[in-house]
């Protein structure tokens, strides 16, 4: 989904100048280091919108001829070093007018606002006063304010730059209520309730071997039998990855392989060559997978948890997710079995997860 950064002018883009009326090429001084922190901001995939109150502008107080050449200036100047407004919004208003569309009023992001498909969990106002605060509230988006000696634009880039991975996902049916949060970037913070030992210890083993901390509460009809709430765990699961993963950017999208004792489980992904390369997994949007057992289970149950459950545990969670995913596993206690498939698991997540830098891991652009 698209996230939006909607960025004030005056005081957070251009230094305000003593009489706050940027109405001439004189007074255009750009605030410390906006240009490289918008640059990267923009290839951590934020699309940039400029939204800016400017009193009068129009009337004979503030005339467009010395307007438009300042803020041409300034459009100009961060266009010429690969800075793209997607849109400049400008409210023409003095206060006393009562319009509509003077920050921190909404007519003019009304247009977005209407507009259900971006990402406003990963979207930000950002701005240097209180309007550009309540301002964000009243988008339901974040609200970052803009202080060049306390919060200037490095710290601004550098925090969204690394925004943690983090998401909660809640499914609540007839047959199970559960809810799954997610920290992709720190382990160790891990719990389990699902009503089944076995099944916490394998959840425990993809977070262990995933790097990663997950919080699962999961109430299910174990007094029908323990289908629905390991399937719905799955289900869970992997929209609480995807939601935590954003828009994937520096992801490393693919996989792994693990012994264990007496048996070795492997995972790869689709349509590569097993003799040549195998990885664990990969992260394409394009849920598949594919189940390969030398043997069957050795037992039907290991603990509360089926074993006829563990490939359609996986097949759950990478739908969810979008995840491409091939998993194998040799023959042996079937304790061993089960548990090597988590653990692999969780070592492919891992190396999928970890993020090496801004760039989105697809040449087609989008995963």
């Amino acid at each position: 989904m698209k996230k939006y950064l909607f960025i004030d002018r005056d005081g957070t883009i251009a230094a305000e100048p003593y009489d706050e009326q940027i109405d001439s090429t004189d007074k255009v001084v750009f605030e410390p280091f906006v240009i490289p922190a918008l640059l990267k901001l923009q290839q951590c995939g934020f699309s940039l919108v400029m939204v800016s109150n400017q009193d009068g502008l129009g009337t004979e107080s503030f005339p467009l001829n010395t307007f438009t050449p300042a803020h041409e200036l300034i459009v100009n100047t961060l266009e010429s070093q690969g800075i793209r407004f997607e849109q400049v919004l400008i409210c023409p208003h003095k206060p006393d007018d009562n319009c509509e569309c003077r920050k921190p009023k909404l007519g003019l992001v009304m247009p977005y606002l209407k507009d259900t498909s971006w990402d406003r969990e990963h979207s930000y106002f950002i701005g240097d006063r209180d309007s550009d605060m309540a301002m964000g509230k009243n988008m339901g988006i974040g609200s970052i304010r803009y202080d060049r000696t306390s919060n200037g634009w490095q710290q601004i880039a550098s925090s969204l730059s690394s925004a943690p991975r983090v998401a909660t996902v809640e499914r609540n049916t007839r047959e199970t209520k559960i809810k799954i949060s997610v920290d992709l970037d720190h382990a160790g913070l891990s719990h389990f309730d699902t009503g089944m030992g076995f099944f916490d210890h394998m959840l425990d083993q993809i977070a262990t071997h995933g790097g990663i901390s997950i919080d699962a509460k999961v109430k299910g009809d174990l007094w029908v039998d323990e289908h629905h709430a390991i399937e719905d765990t799955g289900i869970v699961l992997g929209q609480a990855i995807l939601k935590a993963l954003g828009d994937k950017r520096g992801i490393g999208r693919f996989g792994f392989v693990l012994p264990m004792d007496e048996v070795y489980a492997e995972v790869f992904s689709d349509n590569l060559n097993t003799d040549d390369v195998m990885v664990a997994l990969d992260i394409s949007g394009r849920p598949h997978v594919e189940f390969t057992f030398d043997a069957e289970f050795s037992r039907d149950k290991v603990g509360q948890m089926p074993a006829q459950m563990v490939p359609h545990f996986f097949e759950s969670l990478a739908v969810a997710l979008g995840l491409t995913l091939h998993m194998h596993v040799s023959k042996g206690n079937a304790h061993h079995q089960v548990e090597a498939l988590f653990k692999a698991f969780g070592r492919a997540l891992r190396q999928a997860l970890v993020r090496h830098g801004d760039e989105l891991p697809s040449s087609k652009g989008s995963l």
